[in-house]
């Protein structure tokens, strides 16, 4: 609640929004099946950029282009970058109205809906 009333209180200069997402890995790869912390909170994810697995979360985040931190959610490694975008974009109320992602992000269905909230992915 206090960031999203701030995010009503900062002007962001740009008109872009960056939306990436990271991965933190809660132990070694090795150890992926036996790990027994966060056992049914964490889970295993994909990180493309490495060609690895891991156990633990991802942090999705959502940007201003000078830097501003907007929104950010933490979720299982296994949850997939578009599945968050809409949520940290209603939560954030930006009046930006271009998004920038990787390919992560790509989809008709997500850029049909941030068209219709008013942004160009």
């Amino acid at each position: 609640c206090i960031r999203q009333d701030w995010n009503q209180e900062v002007k962001t200069a740009g008109e872009f929004l960056i939306i990436d997402s990271f991965p933190v890995p809660g132990c070694q790869p090795v150890r992926n099946y036996h790990v027994k912390i966060f056992r049914g909170i964490a889970d295993i994810g994909y990180k493309a950029a490495k060609k690895i697995y891991y156990y633990g979360f991802k942090v999705h985040a959502l940007v201003s282009d000078n830097g501003y931190l907007l929104d950010y959610a933490v979720t299982k490694a296994a949850v997939h970058d578009a599945k968050e975008t809409v949520e940290l974009m209603i939560n954030a109320h930006p009046i930006n109205h271009y998004l920038l992602g990787d390919e992560g992000y790509l989809g008709k269905d997500l850029a049909a809906e941030l068209k219709g909230m008013g942004y160009v992915l």
